[in-house]
């Protein structure tokens, strides 16, 4: 039997950031404590100034800049092109990366995820789109003022979680989102 979750932004809980410089807000993940043993989270961080990222051995890193002018990003010694708004960029968890602020804070969207434990795919849409989904755990993450999923309303940064998915899921959504689907490995 699946469950439905809907959390609230003003309810995410502040971690630090796995390197001490700076916090995330923390929205969901699937299991563990603080930053040990989950298969995927999903979070929110304010950048306030260039510097490197946590690493994350054995994962995978969606990051997307949802507020702010964007940033450039140096993983492993290559330069990347610029990453501005809603550009979704994956790179390894145990990847160097070091992060220049292109004109200021940012707040930037992770999904962190075991590649070894969890398939993962991550979209972003605006507007009306209807969507069809088999994965067990289904997340819809609102970067608008009012995002509407199915019958709810989510403000920005709010996030509609199903879990324990068994069925065809037939969602619908207005407004800029981000989707993401989650299904465990064997």
């Amino acid at each position: 039997m699946s469950t439905l979750t809907l959390r609230r932004a003003a309810d995410y809980i502040a971690m630090p950031w796995k390197n001490g410089g700076g916090t995330t807000q923390e929205i969901a993940r699937d299991a563990g404590i603080d930053l040990e043993g989950f298969g995927w989270r999903v979070s929110v961080a304010s950048i306030g100034e260039s510097g490197e990222f946590s690493r994350f051995s054995g994962y995978q890193r969606v990051i997307t800049v949802i507020t702010g002018a964007g940033m450039l990003l140096n993983i492993d010694g290559v330069a990347q092109p610029e990453l501005l708004a809603l550009q979704p960029f994956a790179f390894k968890g145990d990847s160097l990366v070091e992060c220049r602020l292109l004109n200021g804070p940012i707040s930037d969207f992770n999904l962190i995820y075991s590649p070894e434990r969890f398939h993962a795919r991550l979209q972003w849409v605006d507007g009306p789109q209807r969507f069809f989904s088999s994965a067990q755990t289904v997340l819809v993450f609102s970067v608008g003022d009012q995002v509407q999923v199915q019958d709810q309303r989510l403000g920005r940064h709010d996030c509609w979680q199903i879990d324990a998915n068994t069925d065809l899921l037939d969602i619908s959504v207005v407004g800029p989102c981000c989707l993401i689907e989650l299904t465990q490995r064997g």
